[in-house]
């Protein structure tokens, strides 16, 4: 169930490693943009990330994006992409930056991973992180709201909705589909 350049539509499965409507729509706008032609499949399914439930590091966030993607692949066997996004945050200069890696691996093991441009939080934020909140509790507590994560996040509060969630891993997704749209390179 590999994708063909051909101009014919195939039906491809691809497992997001979530239920979260956010990453569910980010993978799909991201492969309706890169694949045009080529139908689609697109399923969320909850999976361990085997992390923090809010990693602190880069590092561990790759790691939580990997697992997700290799869980989702142990569930089911048969899809042609499993994809996993994982959200972290990690202390610079006395900062929160906050970011998420992307980890994208195909039915023949190939694999493609990129990160999300990142930012930095507000004051309030970051004091609600370092009393142990995840990102999304202390979204929902510093700006009086209920369930960001599943909506626009830190990102499209703090932007204004200029960037929303689903626009912001978009991006990262369609950077981790470059050794797909460019196999012959990425061997």
């Amino acid at each position: 169930m590999n994708y063909t350049n051909t101009g014919g539509y195939i039906l491809n499965k691809v497992i997001i490693a979530s239920t979260n409507p956010v990453k569910i729509n980010a993978v799909s706008n991201a492969f309706r943009k890169v694949f045009n032609e080529i139908t689609f499949d697109y399923q969320g399914i909850n999976v361990p990330s085997n992390v923090s439930e809010q990693p602190m590091n880069s590092n561990e966030t790759l790691q939580g994006a990997q697992n997700r993607a290799m869980n989702a692949k142990k569930i089911i066997n048969d899809a042609s992409y499993y994809i996993g996004i994982e959200g972290g945050l990690e202390i610079l200069n006395n900062e929160i930056e906050v970011f998420a890696w992307v980890y994208i691996i195909n039915s023949a093991s190939k694999i493609g991973i990129s990160r999300t441009s990142s930012f930095f939080l507000p004051e309030g934020l970051k004091q609600l992180i370092l009393k142990g909140y995840e990102l999304g509790v202390a979204d929902d507590m510093f700006f009086n709201r209920h369930n960001s994560k599943q909506q626009n996040g830190a990102i499209g509060i703090l932007t204004n909705n200029i960037i929303d969630r689903t626009k912001y891993y978009e991006e990262a997704v369609i950077l981790a589909l470059i050794p797909f749209i460019n196999p012959d390179l990425y061997l």
